[in-house]
């Protein structure tokens, strides 16, 4: 029967080299291969991560998303024009105002123009609107007429939003 070598005449080849070693300094790797000492590579870390465990909650005292309350929003300069003369209807611009026919607005700090004044555009109880698109509404003012008719005013500082502003 035959019998393997050993001792010190016998050699091993290297898997990663083929270099001949004497088979008493080999060393098997953990991937199963037969090196010599010097071509020895130890496992890495990065071939086992660890486990990591999830975090169920980020916070440690969590708080519900709130609902924001309705804020004002600053108007584009001169963003009010007249209907036509004689007319009780204001057209708005405000781009992107998000409102449905129906909404009430009130309007702030706006400047008479064409024959609409500060205290009418202003009115405590503000105005239903009716949408004409994306960017502008229409209401009718309490009072007063438009004496000139499609004139662009308000001013610069005008302001629309909801009927009572809370703090």
């Amino acid at each position: 029967m035959a019998r393997y070598a050993s001792g010190k005449r016998a050699l091993g080849i290297s898997d990663r080299s083929g270099r001949a070693y004497h088979l008493k300094n080999m060393i098997r790797e953990w991937n199963d291969l037969l090196v010599g000492k010097d071509e020895y590579e130890p496992k890495q870390p990065q071939l086992t991560p660890s486990r990591s465990n999830p975090d169920p909650q980020a916070l440690r005292i969590s708080r519900p998303d709130r609902t924001e309350p309705p804020v004002s929003v600053l108007l584009p300069f001169n963003s009010f024009k007249s209907g036509a003369s004689g007319s009780a209807t204001i057209t708005v611009t405000e781009p992107g105002h998000g409102r449905s026919t129906g909404d009430t607005v009130r309007f702030r700090d706006v400047e008479a123009f064409d024959g609409f004044t500060e205290a009418v555009i202003e009115g405590a109880s503000g105005y239903s609107i009716t949408k004409v698109n994306d960017n502008s509404y229409t209401f009718s003012a309490s009072s007063g007429t438009a004496t000139t008719g499609s004139v662009l005013g308000g001013g610069g500082f005008a302001s629309a939003g909801p009927v009572t502003v809370s703090s």
